[in-house]
């Protein structure tokens, strides 16, 4: 069976952070999300993978646009 998309909601809850992180997190620190409309969705697999990166390290610089 294929990962579910999940929301803002359910990935602030499960990294136990903020809704307005997640959306800065996107925007300034290239996380992994996907437009579905107005909503933003999430593979809960693919953000453990950006975290254990360090993706949402706030002490490393931000990505280069283009860079992943």
């Amino acid at each position: 069976m294929t990962e579910p998309w999940v929301s803002a909601d359910v990935i602030a809850g499960y990294l136990g952070v903020t809704k307005d992180s997640i959306y800065t997190w996107i925007a300034k620190k290239d996380m992994p999300a996907h437009r579905v409309g107005r909503l933003w969705k999430f593979k809960v697999t693919e953000v453990d993978e950006w975290v254990r990166s360090s993706g949402a390290d706030e002490t490393a610089k931000p990505p280069k646009k283009g860079a992943r």
